[in-house]
């Protein structure tokens, strides 16, 4: 048991600059959290619409379903930033060559 830990932080905020959409993500994306980071994607009408993971810690098979399901509702419209530990469970999951995520 691990007492006096920290519970993880989660966020999901998002910023509009014309008809474009910043969604910017912070902490672990889980079965918890996951329809928070979709939901907040889909909240303003945006001709583009990025999804920033870079500060993502953690992500598992809840969010990938939530980014899969953005992706199909807003086809050429979604760029996504992961971060490292995304970019890895996105790469063993088949989703690593995806026209959505940077390639940076």
């Amino acid at each position: 048991m691990d007492q006096g830990a920290v519970p993880p932080v989660f966020s999901a905020t998002a910023e509009t600059d014309g008809d474009q959409l910043r969604v910017r993500v912070v902490g672990e994306v889980d079965m918890a959290t996951a329809d928070t980071m979709f939901q907040t994607a889909l909240r303003e009408p945006a001709a583009r619409v990025t999804l920033d993971l870079r500060a993502v810690t953690f992500f598992d098979s809840a969010a990938i379903h939530a980014l899969v399901r953005l992706a199909q509702r807003l086809p050429g419209a979604l760029t996504v930033l992961p971060s490292r530990q995304v970019r890895r469970v996105l790469e063993i999951s088949g989703l690593g060559e995806q026209a959505w995520l940077d390639p940076a």
